[in-house]
């Protein structure tokens, strides 16, 4: 087929889309009565897709809901190619939904993706996936945000660490946002030829 020259557009994964799935994106969802291109358990790991298929993976209100977030995290590496991006978006654990919720299995904060980094805390045993992070936003409760609480968390990662050791539970947190770039080992083409 010849090329258009017109650029590829980019191949997203919508976990758990539930009925408001991303426009453009294949979604997934264990539940029929959501808007799913392919119906999956969740927790059915491999999901029925190839290794590196797609460019961007998004799981919103997804993670807190799977029974092993290791694996799963370890399936979205799997899925994405080398240097693309995955965005999670999950409570904070100190938000009323994070425990109101009966479906929620797993209760996180702003550094439970650090097992994946370079730096990851000394736990990198856990998994061979790595991620390397691009950003974490985090969305206090309104009041906080009003007194300038939200852009410190922020903007300042060692502010970060104080809030979620010492005043999270004062200044409560709503969700986070995480954007994450997929780290694979680089193939050596010369083994090949």
């Amino acid at each position: 087929m010849p090329d258009s020259g017109e650029p590829r557009r980019p191949r997203i994964l919508d976990v758990g889309c539930g009925i408001h799935k991303q426009p453009e994106a294949i979604g997934i969802d264990r539940n029929p009565a959501s808007r799913a291109d392919v119906l999956c358990d969740l927790d059915r790991l491999p999901y029925p897709f190839r290794d590196n298929c797609f460019d961007r993976l998004l799981a919103i209100h997804a993670i807190e809901h799977v029974a092993d977030v290791m694996a799963t995290m370890e399936e979205f590496h799997r899925l994405v190619r080398p240097g693309g991006t995955v965005r999670i978006e999950t409570p904070h654990y100190t938000d009323f939904s994070s425990f109101c919720d009966p479906t929620h299995r797993s209760h996180l904060n702003s550094f439970s993706f650090r097992y994946f980094g370079e730096d990851h805390g000394g736990f990198g045993y856990y998994t061979k996936a790595r991620f390397r992070e691009i950003s974490v936003q985090v969305k206090l409760l309104s009041f906080w945000k009003w007194l300038g609480f939200e852009f410190l968390v922020n903007r300042f990662p060692r502010y970060r660490r104080f809030w979620e050791h010492y005043l999270c539970f004062v200044v409560r947190g709503k969700v986070m946002n995480f954007e994450f770039q997929v780290v694979k080992p680089q193939m050596n083409t010369d083994e090949h030829g």
